[in-house]
């Protein structure tokens, strides 16, 4: 087994979750991630956890979109909910070998199968947020994720190691060292009241008066390196232009450009799937405002790879997710839908914070 699995799985367990003598730990993932699967279940042991192991094939969602009713796409299993409402940490493993595998699924069969998840995100929301469920999202290189970084599967699997230091000696106190700062960081924003951002063909405004930033430093993703918050939801104004494709369930939307007024998306363009994006937004009422505004932190991803886990992460960008908003955040936004579209700061962006800049051209020139 390569060495960076072993690291990368004690990561997870030893500092994401904090697997503790007596946890219960979830752990969901398909069977081609089997090595990483495999090292986290032992490292939970060592731990003195007691791992739960939920592993499907690959190809089954698949499955499930083009054969299922419309109750059987609603359909919430019971074990799953049981796990999510009394296990104490959930660490989950992304594994796609075809990341468009579902790109010709009617768009309307995936809302009702996220309306159907809605009691899982709820009950996950919640108690994430008060702190009784742990939980964390990785990712296993396939060739599937290579092709689409436009790497071959050796530099892709560098490329996931390096973001979350698994490469280091010891990543653990990296990750640690980096807590500190970004804790730096979501302290200074505490308290202010507005943020203007700035980059071509955006010009936006919301508010965050009230809201608590929240330090992203490898306790719910690996990788990591963001902090974020929940705007309050009618503040959003203006226009902002996406600067890389936003992927969902499987269906590329490029060229993205929303406008808001009064926090809801007046308007959605798109110059790919444009239909699409207007299908999403309108999921529920929820799904046209803003849950999520973050800055990326992460210097070591530097490269768009058209998956989330890391592209939200890049250094020297911002992100907003419409739909569901993370309620320690102060975030009261519901929906079936989270969906992150990431704007590139470094070609000439600014963010402003009430009248302080804070970000110019990608770069955090804040002194902390």
């Amino acid at each position: 087994m390569d060495a960076r699995i072993e690291k990368l799985a004690e990561l997870l367990v030893r500092y994401s979750t904090a697997v503790k003598p007596g946890d219960k730990v979830l752990i969901q993932g398909a069977s081609n991630a089997a090595p990483l699967l495999s090292a986290i279940y032992v490292a939970i042991l060592k731990s003195g956890g007691y791992p739960f192991m939920n592993v499907s094939l690959p190809g089954i969602e698949e499955a499930l979109y083009r054969h299922a009713s419309d109750d059987q796409l609603a359909f919430l299993p019971p074990p799953l909910l049981m796990a999510i409402e009394t296990f104490d940490a959930s660490i989950t493993v992304l594994s796609h070998e075809n990341t468009r595998a579902l790109s010709q699924i009617d768009p309307a069969r995936i809302a009702r199968y996220r309306q159907g998840r809605r009691p899982y995100m709820d009950i996950f929301m919640k108690r994430a947020a008060e702190g009784a469920l742990k939980w964390v999202v990785t990712l296993f290189p396939t060739n599937a994720y290579a092709q689409d970084a436009e790497m071959s599967l050796h530099d892709f699997e560098d490329f996931v190691y390096r973001a979350c230091l698994a490469d280091e000696s010891d990543p653990v106190l990296y990750w640690q060292k980096f807590s500190v700062w970004q804790e730096k960081l979501c302290r200074w924003l505490q308290g202010k009241k507005r943020v203007r951002l700035l980059a071509p063909g955006t010009d936006l405004t919301l508010s965050i008066e009230n809201r608590r930033f929240i330090s992203c430093d490898g306790r719910h993703n690996m990788p990591d390196g963001e902090v974020f918050t929940g705007p309050v939801e009618k503040s959003v104004e203006g226009f902002v232009t996406f600067s890389y494709p936003a992927i969902y369930e499987g269906r590329e939307v490029s060229g993205i450009r929303l406008a808001f007024e009064g926090g809801r998306v007046v308007e959605a363009k798109a110059e790919k799937n444009e239909t699409f994006l207007q299908e999403i937004i309108a999921t529920d009422e929820g799904a046209s405002y803003v849950g999520e505004f973050a800055l990326g932190t992460n210097t070591n991803i530097t490269h768009f790879t058209r998956e989330i886990l890391f592209d939200e992460k890049i250094g020297g960008t911002f992100h907003l997710a419409l739909g569901a908003g993370y309620p320690e955040t102060g975030s009261m936004n519901r929906s079936a839908i989270h969906w992150d579209l990431i704007c590139d700061l470094r070609p000439g962006g600014e963010v402003w914070v009430d009248d302080t800049i804070i970000v110019k051209e990608g770069r955090f020139i804040l002194s902390l």
